[in-house]
């Protein structure tokens, strides 16, 4: 989905400033998924997988803490 806080580009900087890596799908290697607005199938995937999906609220308190 959509944040409306910071672009996605903005958002990878920030996962992989922290030494994340950022993926275009989910699977088994996934650790979190960020539901913005408007969230689409990975939502559902995240949710068939039992991974932990983050508001967008979520995400940017992981990053920024």
């Amino acid at each position: 989905g959509t944040m409306t806080s910071m672009s996605r580009s903005e958002a990878k900087e920030k996962i992989e400033a922290l030494g994340g890596k950022v993926s275009g799908s989910v699977g088994k290697g996934t650790d979190y998924v960020v539901a913005g607005d408007n969230p689409g199938s990975k939502l559902q995937k995240a949710r068939e997988l039992g991974k932990t999906i983050l508001s967008e609220e979520e995400f940017r308190v992981l990053v920024t803490t």
